[in-house]
């Protein structure tokens, strides 16, 4: 009965997991988070890795605008300025899920807007 049901929904398109993929996406990008941690909590969730990798590529999200937005919410904007703070903000940012390549272009002061 429940398969019965649950077919029905898809036929009429009321229930579609690129909607979802695309809905997720955006509203854990909202969030503060990046490509790979949105990637881990989908797989989590029992989807494709395909079709999850195609949300975040089509989702139209400039991942390092995000990064930056992120990093200036939670640091006010300033950069490390010793060894101890760079780990700490680049931890951060990392467990997020962000790439260590991005995160040491802004954490060096390269690739910013001011």
């Amino acid at each position: 009965m429940i398969e019965a049901a649950l077919d029905r929904l898809t036929e009429e398109g009321l229930l579609s997991e690129s909607r979802y993929l695309e809905s997720f996406v955006s509203y854990r990008a909202r969030s503060g988070y990046g490509p790979a941690r949105i990637r881990e909590e989908l797989s989590q969730r029992g989807l494709q890795r395909a079709d999850i990798d195609l949300a975040l590529r089509e989702c139209g999200i400039s991942w390092q605008a995000q990064l930056e937005d992120t990093w200036r919410r939670k640091f006010s904007g300033h950069l490390p300025i010793d060894a101890r703070e760079r780990a700490k903000q680049g931890r951060f940012l990392s467990y997020r899920g962000f790439s260590m390549e991005m995160i040491s272009r802004l954490l060096s002061g390269r690739d910013m807007d001011d």
